[in-house]
């Protein structure tokens, strides 16, 4: 396997963090968040059951230790995930996969297009500074956005939407963040793990990431390429009727103000979620 986008990661100056960094909350009894700086990973799994649990994303680059300590302070000294999901492959939700996996050597599961920014054959576009007046917008085209290869252990989600080692769990095909961004479902109690098709802070504000204001959002404008896509996958998400959400960024969020604020962001979402000019508006 090739990690050479370790180095990339590496050159890059990222001067972001957020009160929240390093800081976790059981969501649910088998639902944990945890935030690396200043983007949110998932534990799915029960450490009082059975003891497995898989990992949603891999935070930042050069995080893997931290994310292993935290997973062994939850469940066990030797504790390692059946399997790494990907809502998608920005640099933030994949920094630290390559050196996870070699120490763990485990599958990782990711929508079909999304495979050509984990196997080293595409980059994402660049950064948008142009969405928003927000610093961490302007920033943007100084985040990596190239593609990484991990082909050695990528795999595609199944087509009938389960998803391997997650019982009672969907994914949901949520693009337009990215063409291959997925989000997570379990229809039973109704918890959403949305990655970054809608977020819960502002997240192009440097201000904002840092204090974790918690305020319903779109995907982040200037990753985001495919606007007409990124509402539809909003409706989509809201048709579900949510009772609790962990986003990509920022607080968890549920009840009836999930589902307000989400409705919210539906009907307004021309105003409060897409940017009003930029490269990739139309």
């Amino acid at each position: 396997m090739e990690h050479n986008q370790d180095s990339k990661f590496e050159e890059t100056f990222l001067p972001m963090t957020s009160v929240g960094n390093g800081v976790g909350m059981a969501v649910l009894p088998d639902v944990y968040c945890y935030t690396d700086k200043i983007v949110n990973l998932v534990l799915v799994g029960d450490p009082n059951k059975s003891g497995e649990f898989v990992l949603i994303d891999t935070g930042m680059p050069k995080s893997a230790e931290k994310i292993m300590e935290m997973i062994q302070e939850h469940f066990g000294e030797r504790a390692i995930p059946k399997a790494i999901v990907l809502t998608h492959g920005h640099f933030d939700h994949v920094g630290s996969v390559a050196e996870l996996l070699e120490e763990w050597k485990i599958p990782v599961y990711a929508h079909e297009l999304e495979l050509p920014f984990l196997t080293g054959q595409c980059d994402y576009p660049p950064g948008d500074p142009n969405v928003d007046s927000g610093l961490v917008a302007k920033l943007s085209p100084m985040f990596p956005n190239h593609g990484i290869n991990i082909s050695d252990y990528v795999h595609v989600l199944p087509a009938d939407g389960t998803i391997p080692n997650m019982p009672n769990w969907k994914w949901v095909h949520t693009p337009g963040h990215t063409p291959g961004h997925i989000s997570l479902f379990r229809e039973h109690d109704r918890v959403l793990i949305a990655g970054d098709a809608f977020v819960t802070v502002k997240q192009e504000s440097l201000y904002k990431v840092m204090t974790q204001t918690q305020e319903i959002s779109g995907p982040p404008k200037y990753y985001t390429t495919d606007w007409e896509a990124a509402f539809e996958s909003v409706k989509k998400l809201e048709a579900l009727k949510p009772q609790v959400v962990v986003t990509g960024h920022g607080l968890p969020m549920g009840g009836e103000e999930l589902a307000e604020s989400l409705w919210y962001l539906v009907e307004h979402f021309d105003e409060i979620g897409r940017p009003k000019s930029g490269r990739y508006v139309n």
